[in-house]
């Protein structure tokens, strides 16, 4: 089933990339369930990933639609550690959560696992000069990381350190959002606060995913700074 949608992903990419201008309408979920032998609920899944990468959009009772190109800007890939370090402040983390979880479907599907395969979950509040920035959530293959990790400071650091894991490069999308209760208390803001939702999928030498990371910012601390070139 995994390859049945990773190919329909791949497909409305191609369409989306090369077939389609801006809100040109999709084929329709029922003729892509059965051009791709897939349920509807799979089928509206995908949908909902391109959805929420900004490729598409949906209009109740009308379809899905080819979104506006969004620009996109390189960075460079970084660790939080490095990243306040960078900007003068001082890294640190609340403890850390660690735990041993199946994958299940999205981080399956970014970690080319099976949803029933095992990762090593890390949740902690990354601190600037001792005030929290950020909730970070990081899913690791746990048969990468055998023995687990003593982490307090820079994941990339230990990774390296530990077992020889060098991320090179990642795919990343950075999308606005505001905080739920639970998120907001963590990081010590009223409910609602405007975030950023930093989603990650990073990849060693080899090609390999090693690490999907979900990270939420507060938004009145935080900012990207890009430098850009005219070509």
């Amino acid at each position: 089933m995994a390859g049945k949608s990773a190919r329909l992903r791949e497909h409305l990419l191609a369409l989306l990339r090369d077939g389609l201008a801006p809100h040109d309408r999709l084929p329709p979920e029922r003729s892509l369930a059965e051009e791709f032998g897939l349920s509807r609920l799979t089928v509206r899944r995908v949908l909902d990933e391109l959805e929420q990468e900004g490729l598409v959009y949906r209009v109740r009772g009308s379809g899905t639609f080819a979104g506006e190109p969004r620009i996109a800007k390189s960075v460079e890939l970084t660790s939080f550690t490095e990243d306040m370090r960078a900007r003068g402040l001082r890294p640190g983390s609340s403890p850390v959560t660690r735990e041993l979880v199946p994958a299940g479907a999205d981080v399956g599907y970014a970690l080319r696992l099976s949803p029933s395969e095992e990762v090593l979950r890390l949740t902690r509040v990354r601190t600037a000069d001792g005030e929290p920035m950020c909730l970070e959530r990081t899913h690791l293959p746990a048969a990468l990381v055998p023995g687990g990790l003593d982490l307090d400071g820079s994941l990339y650091e230990e990774l390296a350190r530990r077992y020889d894991i060098v991320p090179r490069r990642a795919e990343q999308t950075i999308n606005a959002t505001v905080l739920g209760p639970d998120d907001a208390e963590a990081l010590q803001v009223a409910a609602f606060s405007p975030a950023f939702l930093v989603r990650r999928t990073a990849y060693d030498d080899r090609g390999r995913p090693v690490e999907r990371a979900e990270s939420l910012y507060r938004g009145d601390r935080y900012a990207y700074h890009l430098t850009i070139y005219r070509t």
